[in-house]
C-alpha cells in the first residue's frame, strides 16, 4: 500500500499525469492508523519525484526557456517552489527552478515545505470526512 501510494506520489510530480491525492485519500479510507506515516511517504516521494524535474531542468540549454518564466523567478525567487503542488503550473515550476541554476537545497527546502503542506489538508479533511464530522 505504501509502496504505491509513494510511486503515484512520485511519478505525479513529474510531467506524467496522476493523482496521488486519490491514492492518498484512499488508502486513509482504508487504514485509517498509517495516516502520519502515509503523510510522511506522500510528501517525500512528491518532493522527490519534483526534485527529479530540477534535474532535468538543468539538462535544459539556457536560453530557451520563456523569459516570463524567468522573471517570475527573478521576481519571488526559489519561493515559488512553494506551489510546485498547484495542478498544470506545478509540474513546470520545479522545470524552471532547474534550467535557472536555482541551488538544490533552496528547491528541496521550498518544495518540500509546499508537498508537505498540501498533504496535510488533505490527510486533515480525510481524517475529519472518516470521523463523520
Amino acid at each position: 500500500m505504501l509502496a504505491g501510494l509513494a510511486a503515484s506520489a512520485f511519478l505525479s510530480a513529474t510531467l506524467l499525469p496522476g493523482s496521488s491525492e486519490l491514492a492518498l485519500g484512499a488508502l486513509l479510507l482504508q487504514r485509517p492508523g498509517l495516516w502520519l506515516l502515509a503523510l510522511l511517504v506522500a510528501t517525500v516521494a512528491n518532493t522527490a519525484g519534483s526534485l527529479s524535474s530540477v534535474w532535468l531542468g538543468r539538462r535544459v540549454p539556457p536560453g530557451t526557456m520563456s523569459p516570463r518564466v524567468a522573471a517570475w523567478f527573478g521576481r519571488f525567487g526559489p519561493l515559488t517552489l512553494l506551489l510546485s503542488w498547484v495542478p498544470v503550473i506545478g509540474d513546470a515550476l520545479p522545470l524552471a527552478a532547474g534550467w535557472l541554476r536555482l541551488p538544490w537545497w533552496s528547491c528541496l527546502c521550498w518544495i518540500g515545505v509546499g508537498k508537505f503542506a498540501r498533504y496535510a489538508v488533505l490527510v486533515a479533511g480525510v481524517r475529519q470526512l472518516a470521523a463523520g464530522h
